[in-house]
């Protein structure tokens, strides 16, 4: 899962408000509703503990109107009198409204909302070039085009010599333009973080750039029938492609990572020593101070998700007991959870992050948080992790 957008939420201090808001119904009393829940959601701030110049921050971006069309939700995360992020949301939060004042941003619910919205580059195709939209858990916006050669892209009917050289020359076009679109979409797909790549236009077109992108790209490709570049193309039936193209992955994704995470962790009843998989929350406070997190691994659901542990200022500062000075580097700690103090951790480092889907039937990892590391523990590491 793709959450570099969020690392911006760690390049300053707590404590944050971190509010989700369902803005999806569109009726003649939504801006009414709007401004009310706003409103609740400023006031039960306040009542945490928010600071008012925070409080209002956030009440201005909540209560904004007209919303941008397609907005499905809010999320708004303000420090010290100033909103950071303000994603707008393409699925409706799980609840109407979600409010937090903590000492770190409050991530699970759109942690939620991601693990069902991978991020995908639709690439909409022609003969002479392709428009890209990315489609992330944050809403759809351009992406880039490609603009290739507009001259010569149509065969003729004659078979005269002549006429054979032109329709080479189109043959030659059209598969430069192809290349072209599959380079640029083999660029995009690291710069952005793409989960799923979807490749819409006709027969030919798309065809052409599918066989052309690299082997190794690390997105899922899927062809859809519908839509297209040309003005008016129907984007219905491709917007169905698309959530079947994202579901796939999720569960291609999801199953994956959980067979590696079995075949890592220690058998049952042995010492955890050479296992490169970890559970718990004190073994993964070690493994993220040492920046040993390869892929966090998240079921909010577990009890060990909302477990209380200390955090300093940096995102390696984490202890299970507020007295680890040594490690807190802080002597003003402050309580947090352990999924958001772990996520801060993993974002830093570069790591992945998978949530763990709730319809998976299997108590893995056990109490909700697990982690594959970057290189396994040793017997005298082992022993300290339980300690």
């Amino acid at each position: 899962m793709q959450l570099a957008f969020l690392t911006s939420l760690y390049d300053r201090p707590g404590p944050w408000a971190s509010v989700y808001l369902d803005t999806s119904r569109m009726d003649e009393s939504a801006q009414w509703r709007q401004e009310l829940m706003a409103r609740n959601a400023c006031e039960e701030l306040a009542a945490q503990g928010c600071d008012e110049a925070t409080v209002r921050a956030v009440h201005e971006v909540l209560a904004e109107w007209p919303r941008p069309a397609g907005e499905a939700g809010r999320a708004v995360f303000a420090t010290h009198g100033e909103v950071v992020l303000d994603p707008p949301l393409a699925i409706r939060p799980l609840a109407p409204t979600q409010v937090f004042w903590s000492a770190l941003p409050r991530l699970g619910p759109l942690l939620d909302l991601a693990a069902q919205e991978p991020v995908c580059l639709v690439a909409y195709i022609d003969r002479i070039g392709a428009d890209l939209e990315l489609r992330s858990p944050i809403g759809a916006m351009p992406a880039g085009q490609v603009q290739g050669r507009d001259w010569p892209v149509r065969r003729t009917s004659s078979n005269t010599w002549s006429e054979r050289h032109f329709q080479l020359s189109v043959e030659n076009t059209w598969e430069e333009n192809a290349q072209k679109i599959a380079d640029a979409i083999a660029d995009s797909v690291p710069e952005l973080g793409v989960d799923v790549v979807v490749l819409a236009g006709d027969v030919r077109e798309r065809r052409s750039v599918h066989e052309r992108l690299p082997a190794a790209l690390t997105a899922d490709v899927v062809e859809s029938e519908h839509g297209g570049r040309a003005a008016g193309a129907g984007r219905e039936r491709l917007d169905e492609d698309v959530r079947a193209a994202k579901e796939a992955f999720l569960r291609r994704t999801a199953e994956a990572e959980l067979d590696r995470f079995r075949a890592a962790r220690a058998p049952e009843g042995a010492s955890a020593a050479g296992a490169s998989a970890a559970e718990g929350v004190p073994a993964l406070v070690q493994a993220a101070r040492e920046h040993r997190i390869a892929e966090l691994l998240i079921r909010p659901e577990g009890p060990d998700a909302h477990r209380q542990v200390w955090v300093g200022a940096r995102p390696d500062q984490v202890a299970v007991r507020r007295t680890e000075t040594q490690y807190l580097g802080d002597t003003e700690p402050l309580p947090a959870r352990a999924d958001d103090a772990l996520l801060r951790s993993a974002l830093a480092t570069g790591a992945d992050v998978l949530r763990v889907r709730p319809e998976i039937d299997d108590d893995l990892p056990v109490g909700g948080l697990g982690a594959l590391l970057r290189w396994p523990y040793d017997e005298k590491e082992t022993e300290a992790a339980t300690m």
